[in-house]
């Protein structure tokens, strides 16, 4: 495809959250276009690493209108499970798709958004960003970093131990993906694990579902003004799948607290402390993959876009899906973007009926 085209919504990514948005628009009788960079069906969920599961059941990890199958052998579906399930959801549901096709930016072009791609350009009355965060991997500004002499990589760099077996690796991060990789790397590697602050699991019986109960009860109380429960932070940092809980009930997923630099073969302590690393093994978050927006320059002091449930403030033809409790509660789930993204359908409903 090149040259100008027009639809009543563009909807940029075509994981998760962008087949969910597609799902209610389509129940709304809205004409759009999925627009997705990747070059198969399956979202970030297809670049995880091999031992990566769901927190959740399948039957609580379902988009809207079409359950997740069971995986045979499997309580927690795996990543190539979610991916064979949301290739098949979008088939199912004859999602008009264009990949590979990458956004460059979103621009004000009178009553219209012009999205522009590396294959033409599109004008719409609405625009649903759902490109996540996975493509924007944080790496903190620890001292040392570029000193350092042996392999560094991110969370999505990671694939498996095999080729760390015998190594001394030092896994970054307290927070499930460091938790999920440090359990994965604990049998065949000399495994130092550190994180901020002391590591804090989540009760063994706490999964998905009930996380996602969780953060719905917190948005609501905020929006009714009650008093903030905490949200899912009050219960803890990680979810104890079965990997991490046989890991760490065995004594092999012990933190250490976080160094303060790295040094050509390793890291250091505040106290002196040293520690020879052939690899470190960044597990350290994310930030939301919006440069495409930069255009628009809704951008505030801190980059934040401001938005009332996924309605960007300062552009009301612009929603945002998918990033977290930011843009609705669990929304960057599986089970938690089916309410947002029928709301911010509605809600696009409801401007072009104007």
């Amino acid at each position: 495809m090149t040259g100008d085209q027009h639809t009543q919504v563009v909807i940029v990514g075509g994981g998760q959250s962008g087949l969910a948005a597609g799902y209610h628009l389509r129940r709304l009788g809205l004409d759009f276009v999925i627009l997705d960079a990747q070059a198969e069906p399956g979202g970030a969920w297809q670049h995880a690493w091999d031992s990566l599961h769901l927190f959740s059941p399948a039957a609580y990890s379902s988009l809207p209108g079409r359950p997740m199958p069971l995986q045979a052998g499997e309580t927690y579906p795996d990543a190539g499970h979610v991916v064979a399930y949301l290739t098949e959801y979008e088939r199912r549901y004859e999602f008009p798709v264009q990949r590979p096709v990458r956004v460059s930016g979103v621009h004000q072009d009178g009553r219209f958004l012009r999205v522009e791609t590396d294959s033409g350009s599109w004008h719409a009355r609405a625009v649903i960003s759902a490109t996540g965060t996975w493509w924007r991997p944080f790496l903190p500004a620890v001292p040392g970093r570029a000193d350092f002499r042996g392999q560094q990589l991110h969370t999505v760099e990671y694939r498996n131990p095999r080729n760390f077996a015998g190594q001394r690796v030092v896994v970054v991060g307290g927070g499930n993906s460091g938790a999920q990789i440090a359990a994965d790397l604990a049998y065949n590697t000399e495994l130092t694990w550190v994180t901020q602050r002391p590591p804090s699991f989540l009760p063994d019986d706490i999964d998905g579902r009930a996380l996602f109960n969780v953060a719905t009860a917190r948005r609501r109380a905020l929006d009714e003004g009650r008093t903030d429960t905490g949200g899912v932070a009050s219960l803890g940092d990680i979810v104890a799948v079965p990997p991490v809980r046989e890991t760490r009930d065995a004594g092999l997923l012990k933190a250490s607290p976080m160094f303060v630099r790295l040094e050509r073969d390793g890291v250091v302590w505040a106290d002196g402390t040293r520690a020879q690393a052939d690899a470190v093994i960044w597990c350290t978050g994310f930030r939301p993959a919006l440069s495409h927006l930069a255009p628009l320059q809704l951008r505030g002091r801190r980059g934040h876009i401001a938005t009332v449930g996924t309605r960007a403030v300062d552009e009301p033809r612009l929603h945002l899906l998918g990033y977290g409790d930011w843009t609705g509660p669990a929304s960057a789930t599986l089970i938690g973007v089916g309410r947002p993204a029928r709301d911010a359908a509605r809600e696009i409903a409801a401007l072009l009926a104007v």
